[in-house]
C-alpha cells in the first residue's frame, strides 16, 4: 500500500477518534475548536496510547479507507464513462482498427513510448485476428514525455493521409519500433509507408491533431486514468497490459449481456 495513502488513512482516523474523544468528555456541546492546547495534547495522547496498544484498529482503518477510495473512485469512473461514451466510441479523431461496423468496440488508450502498450499489441493483434466483429477504437494518449507528444502528433496527422487498414498499420510499426519513439521516427515510418513527409510536419501541428489530443486528454482526465495502456469496454474501464484472456472475457461478457462482467 503506497505509505501517503496510510499517512493519509492515518491522518483520517486520529481526526475520528479526536472527534470521539471530544465528544465524550463531559462537555458534549462543547466544540472540538474551542478545547485549549493542553486539552489538545491530552486528547492527542490518549490517541497515540490506544493506537500503539491497539495497531490493529489502525490497519483496519486503513483498509476501510482504501476501500471507500476504490469504491467513490469506481463510481465516479462510471458516471464519466456514461457521459463520454458517444465520445470514446464515436469520435472522428479516433483512430479504427478491427471492424469498423462490429457489434463490441473495445477502446485503447496508448502512448508510443509505453512498453506495456508493446506488449499489449499482441493481444490487440490477437483479437483483430480472432474476433472478426471486433472493433476497436485507438486514443493516442502521450502522458510519458515530449517525444510521445511529438509521435502522437505524427501519428494522428498520417490518419489524414492513410485509410483502412493502412492506419493500423502505421500505428504498428511505430509503436514497435525500438528505442524512443519521437517525431523524427515517426515522419520515418510516414516515408517508409509512402506518405506526403512535408504535409505530414504541416497537418501535425494543425487544428485537427489539436483537437484529437486536447479530447483524448480531457477523456483521459474525466476517467481518471494513471497509465497506459488502459483498455474500456463497455461499463469496465482495464488499465495495464493484463494479457488477452481478461479482455477476452469482457468482450464476450458485454456481447452476452450488454455488461463487462455477467
Amino acid at each position: 500500500m503506497p505509505l501517503f495513502r496510510s499517512l493519509l488513512s492515518a491522518t483520517f482516523l486520529a481526526g475520528s477518534l479526536t472527534v470521539a474523544v471530544a465528544q465524550t468528555t463531559p462537555a458534549q456541546t462543547t466544540p472540538a475548536a474551542a478545547f485549549t492546547d493542553a486539552q489538545r495534547q491530552a486528547i492527542e495522547g490518549i490517541i497515540k496510547d490506544y493506537l500503539v496498544k491497539n495497531p490493529d484498529v489502525l490497519q483496519e482503518a486503513i483498509a476501510e479507507g482504501e476501500r471507500r477510495q476504490q469504491e467513490t473512485q469506481k463510481l465516479a469512473q462510471s458516471a464519466a464513462l456514461k457521459e463520454s461514451r458517444e465520445a470514446l466510441v464515436n469520435s472522428p479523431h479516433g483512430v479504427v482498427a478491427g471492424n469498423p461496423n462490429g457489434d463490441v468496440t473495445l477502446v485503447e488508450f496508448f502512448d508510443y513510448n509505453c512498453g506495456y502498450c508493446r506488449k499489449a499489441l499482441a493481444d490487440i493483434q490477437a483479437l483483430i485476428k480472432g474476433d472478426p466483429k471486433l472493433r476497436v477504437v485507438l486514443k493516442d494518449f502521450p502522458v510519458l514525455g515530449a517525444e510521445s507528444l511529438e509521435a502522437s502528433k505524427i501519428a494522428l496527422a498520417a490518419k489524414q493521409q492513410l485509410k483502412g487498414d493502412k492506419i493500423f498499420e502505421f500505428h504498428t510499426k511505430l509503436l514497435e519500433s525500438k528505442g524512443r519513439v519521437n517525431g523524427e521516427r515517426a515522419l520515418a515510418v510516414g516515408k517508409e509507408m509512402g506518405l506526403d513527409v512535408a504535409r505530414l510536419t504541416k497537418d501535425a501541428q494543425g487544428a485537427e491533431v489539436k483537437a484529437a489530443l486536447s479530447e483524448n486528454v480531457g477523456l483521459g482526465d474525466k476517467l481518471g486514468l494513471s497509465g497506459t495502456p488502459a483498455f474500456i469496454i463497455g461499463d469496465e474501464v482495464i488499465p495495464g497490459a493484463v494479457g488477452i484472456e481478461p479482455i477476452r472475457k469482457t468482450i464476450t461478457d458485454v456481447r452476452q449481456c450488454g455488461h463487462a462482467s455477467c
